[in-house]
């Protein structure tokens, strides 16, 4: 099998920019699936057309008989379902990867122009170039999710019409150029049952692990606006409904109307005062 050098370094640098159930998925798909089917799987199934046996003597009956059997090795399978299931992931992270060197050169910006008034500050990312999964990157998140959600499900239903879960000792085949129905017998059919069984569960896992992660983002997003929306009602600036409220409520305050009737009293009084006064001054002078 191939070198998966190249696509592990490149998931490798989706798990900073990824939540924790994403770093999960990934090490499910680091350990149980690719360091598996290269260590184990691939020599379990290396004899798997050399090894058929078909009761017949008729050359290219066994060929013909594996081809119509397995359309496509268990191995190439499980390679391609690895590799279309990582390409939304590796999408998502050249996304991410333009989000941080934009957010980068407006930083840059900000420090030679000194104005942090005049461009907005960076919202996708932290000086430390963590990513914060909002806005269009939750978006890129969340599809990228589902196309893995409906991705495992393709290779999990193809592979039930294709193979089923069990891999079958022996098979009648009597495709041409068989001169009749032949039986053909499979090497190892118990041992390679035991890996498509585990392949199937670990491809179930990851598509369970999707889905919690799918709901696990929307929760945190629903979260996060009822925080805010509590945030502005508890805020008695941008709330002027809110002070009236605690105006009327508070002990001892008193009808605004009322208050201006006696404010207009008191300056009467201190009218009246300085008046009688004044006169009181002037019969003294005459």
């Amino acid at each position: 099998m191939g070198d998966w050098g190249f696509l592990s370094t490149l998931l490798d640098k989706v798990q900073s920019h990824s939540t924790v159930i994403g770093k999960i998925w990934m090490s499910v798909l680091f350990i149980f699936r690719i360091l598996v089917l290269g260590a184990g799987a691939e020599s379990v199934w290396g004899d798997e057309q050399s090894s058929l046996v078909c009761n017949t003597l008729q050359p290219g009956c066994e060929n013909v008989c594996y081809d119509w059997k397995f359309p496509i090795s268990h191995i190439r399978f499980w390679v391609m379902q690895i590799i279309f299931v990582s390409t939304p992931t590796l999408l998502y992270l050249g996304h991410a990867i333009q989000v941080i060197h934009q957010e980068n050169k407006l930083r840059e910006r900000i420090k030679q122009q000194h104005e942090k008034g005049m461009l907005k500050a960076p919202k996708y990312t932290d000086e430390e170039g963590h990513v914060k999964i909002k806005g269009n990157l939750l978006g890129s998140y969340l599809t990228q999710l589902f196309f893995k959600i409906i991705l495992e499900l393709a290779f999990i239903v193809g592979q039930y019409y294709l193979y089923g879960f069990i891999m079958v000792p022996e098979f009648a085949c009597s495709r041409s150029p068989c001169p009749h129905t032949v039986e053909c017998f499979m090497s190892r059919p118990t041992e390679k049952t035991i890996f498509i069984i585990f392949m199937l569960v670990v491809a179930c896992v990851s598509l369970l692990l999707n889905i919690i992660e799918v709901f696990y983002l929307l929760c945190s997003r629903v979260r996060c606006r009822n925080g805010k929306r509590r945030m502005r009602n508890t805020t008695s600036a941008q709330n002027p409904a809110s002070l009236s409220l605690v105006w009327h409520s508070k002990p001892g305050a008193e009808d605004p109307l009322k208050q201006n009737k006696m404010n207009m009293e008191f300056e009467n009084e201190i009218r009246n005062v300085s008046g009688a006064s004044e006169d009181k001054q002037l019969l003294e002078d005459h």
